[in-house]
């Protein structure tokens, strides 16, 4: 009998934090191995980072030289690494479209992507929705056209394939819907034994966002809801759960007086992460575009009570277990967190959460990616 084909799953960097992604590789190796070993065998890589420009002394700032050290990394070393790669290997994962150029250097016909939204190539494919420099572009389209030589492309949701065909990003026929999923962690059980650290207890009511800061995001949103709810609940606190606060964040962190009632968590464990769902009153989501929204159905998983924006993508993963309320419409958010923090009618019962956030699993991403390659080879 021949041995099964080898797959390397080509994640990020971790040194760029890219939590979802490096989640999205973690959790498509464990599935393919506990449930398609025998006909599959994927190895996750991620190369070493060299730091180039990090950590000297320059007068462009620390921010722009981490670019500089990611444009290196990402777009010289590699490419490099897969030099030695490529000969020991069947087929190749790339976890993330936006290292999509990746798939110049490897054969393509049995090279896949994994396109999780259309953010990396907005600037060539909708110029005038995202306005960017020449040098941008460049970048890119260099993305863009690694992504249409592959010869398979994953997408999450309807939503996201209904833009990639919008924009003729690729042929609709090499396309393969394979939705995310929720750890075990995410339950709306306590886990037996499980004591949340001290550090990470709150003593008062809270809502909580997880996510990053990035402007998709729309943490001004979430600040100015929140400053609003305050008016009505003064020991209403908020708990961020990743990310780092933008300069404009902060700003308004400091003129709104909201320091003392927020509690900043980066780099926490999933346990910790799935008891403060459990723990929160409401979880918002206010962001003004997503490719799924895997904090959606964490916290539904939790039995948590979700509020999100009324985009296509939360309306498809959601369904009628969110309340929605209207892209930065303050007074409309405040409305739906209030009518949670009151508990009047309306908002979806636990049993209803918990039924759409099962309808979503890791097993079922790796056997839509699986048979993707299978009909691939």
């Amino acid at each position: 009998m021949s041995n099964p084909p080898r797959m390397a799953l080509l994640a990020d960097y971790q040194e760029e934090n890219w939590i979802s992604m490096d989640f999205c590789a973690e959790m498509l190796a464990t599935n393919l191995q506990k449930y398609h070993a025998d006909q599959i065998t994927a190895i996750r890589y991620s190369p070493p980072w060299r730091s180039f420009f990090t950590g000297i002394s320059l007068p462009m700032g620390r921010r722009s030289l981490l670019n500089s050290d990611r444009l290196v990394n990402r777009f010289l070393r590699y490419p490099g690494f897969l030099r030695t790669l490529r000969p020991q290997f069947d087929l190749f994962h790339v976890v993330d479209h936006s290292y999509a150029h990746l798939v110049h250097y490897l054969p393509a016909n049995r090279t896949g992507v994994f396109c999780h939204d259309l953010d990396a190539y907005r600037s060539v494919i909708d110029p005038a929705s995202e306005p960017r420099p020449a040098w941008y572009r460049k970048i890119a389209r260099h993305l863009l056209t690694g992504l249409q030589k592959a010869a398979i492309v994953f997408y999450t949701t309807d939503e996201v394939c209904r833009q990639i065909n919008r924009f003729q990003v690729v042929d609709p026929d090499l396309l393969v819907k394979a939705p995310l999923g929720t750890a075990i962690e995410y339950t709306a059980q306590d886990p037996p034994g499980y004591v949340l650290p001290p550090e990470m207890r709150i003593e008062h009511p809270f809502i909580l966002h997880v996510g990053s800061c990035v402007p998709r995001k729309r943490i001004d949103v979430l600040l100015r809801v929140f400053l609003e709810l305050r008016r009505t609940y003064p020991d209403l606190h908020l708990v961020k759960i990743g990310g780092q606060w933008s300069a404009e964040q902060t700003q308004m962190i400091q003129q709104f007086h909201l320091a003392p009632f927020i509690k900043h968590l980066v780099g926490v464990e999933r346990l910790v992460v799935a008891e403060m769902y459990r723990r929160a009153r409401a979880v918002l989501q206010p962001s003004d575009n997503e490719g799924f929204g895997l904090p959606v159905i964490e916290a539904l998983a939790c039995g948590a009570t979700v509020v999100a924006t009324e985009l296509p993508v939360f309306r498809e993963v959601g369904a009628n277990a969110l309340l929605y309320a209207p892209l930065a419409d303050i007074p409309g958010w405040v409305e739906q967190v209030s009518r949670v923090l009151d508990n009047k009618p309306g908002v979806p019962d636990r049993a209803t959460r918990l039924a759409q956030a099962g309808r979503y699993s890791w097993q079922a991403h790796a056997r839509a990616v699986f048979e993707g390659y299978k009909k691939l080879s």
